[in-house]
């Protein structure tokens, strides 16, 4: 049966051990959704995670704790495709003929890799730091994604992806769809809890203001009540003045479903204790579930991979055809099949 859905393209790195808060609702919870909607394909994007040394176990034993969270939260291996990225060996195939096409000033312009390589300086930054958005370029090609969904901070590669589709397709004739960012407006931006003037993250979040959703609940409860708020005591959303309040309602919102001017007017009159008490219970109530079911995979590895494995075998359908095609297009003999 010919799938007319839209295909969609999206990874997560193994590098973070728990996911965060900010990770799911600003991210995970979008793929779930569009399992629904999408030809979606996911992965854990293990190679990538190699641009920074790693511990070989730790590496292993995240890609699959990462495998498993993904599932906990809501990806069905019957409505989407879940897999391990260095599974399908067609993504640094591909991932060459990228490098072929990309020039290296715009490799240079890449803005991760520009801030990264000031930091650590050149010779302490890897060759795979450098072509690390030639194989996202890859990634994304491979399967001849339609849309991807991207944070702020991936658009420039997506960027980069759009410009490589088009040089190929001018070149060798049209072989990619030009992938279309997908960017949802109300998707939920966390901040940290401690310093809601950043993003929560696992760089640049305090211990105390990021969410994880592997810790035990009643830490987590800790931490939602230990939120930074200010000395007003008026419950309302605003970004500039109201900083930790507002973040605390859009996690509110975006959990339940509620609307802002509904949880302002719910809370009209209450001190921001009331407000920390019940999300603290919505924030225990949903992770609870979600670290039972994450352990119920890790604790049953033989069936995770098995699902990894089955997934990698529909990604490879497709990225070995788009593969034969651009090495039958750019000129290189066919080897025995």
């Amino acid at each position: 049966m010919v799938n007319d859905r839209p295909r969609v393209l999206s990874g997560i790195q193994p590098t973070a051990g728990s996911f965060h808060l900010g990770n799911y609702l600003g991210a995970v919870r979008q793929w779930v959704a569009l399992q629904e909607t999408h030809d979606a394909f996911y992965m854990v994007v293990d190679l990538h995670a190699l641009t920074i040394p790693k511990d070989p176990a730790d590496l292993r034993d995240n890609s699959r704790l990462a495998a498993a969270q993904l599932l906990a939260a809501g990806l069905d291996p019957q409505r989407c495709t879940l897999f391990l990225q260095s599974h399908v060996p067609e993504h640094t195939q591909l991932s060459w003929i990228v490098e072929c096409l990309t020039g290296f000033g715009e490799a240079a312009r890449m803005t991760q890799f520009k801030d990264k390589s000031a930091k650590q300086g050149t010779d302490h930054t890897s060759v795979g730091l450098f072509t690390y958005p030639a194989l996202m370029v890859a990634d994304i090609l491979v399967y001849q994604a339609h849309q991807v969904p991207v944070g702020e901070d991936q658009r420039q590669h997506l960027e980069l992806t759009r410009t490589i589709a088009e040089r190929f397709n001018g070149r060798y004739g049209a072989t990619f769809p030009v992938p279309e960012a997908y960017i949802l407006k109300e998707t939920a931006k966390i901040y940290d809890l401690q310093d809601p003037g950043v993003k929560m993250s696992k760089s640049a979040s305090t211990p105390k203001g990021l969410v994880e959703l592997l810790d035990e609940p009643k830490t987590t409860a800790k931490k939602i009540k230990s939120a930074v708020t200010d000395t007003d005591t008026v419950i309302r959303f605003d970004q500039d003045k109201k900083p930790g309040i507002s973040n605390l309602l859009t996690i509110y919102a975006t959990l339940t479903g509620s609307g802002i001017q509904e949880l302002e007017d719910k809370y009209a009159g209450k001190g921001y204790g009331a407000l920390k008490t019940d999300l603290a219970e919505i924030v225990t109530d949903w992770v609870t579930p979600f670290r039972t079911r994450t352990q119920e995979f890790m604790d049953d590895p033989a069936a995770l991979d098995k699902i990894l494995a089955d997934g990698a075998e529909k990604a490879r359908a497709v990225a070995s055809e788009t593969l034969r095609t651009v090495y039958d297009k750019v000129g290189l003999v066919p080897g025995r099949q």
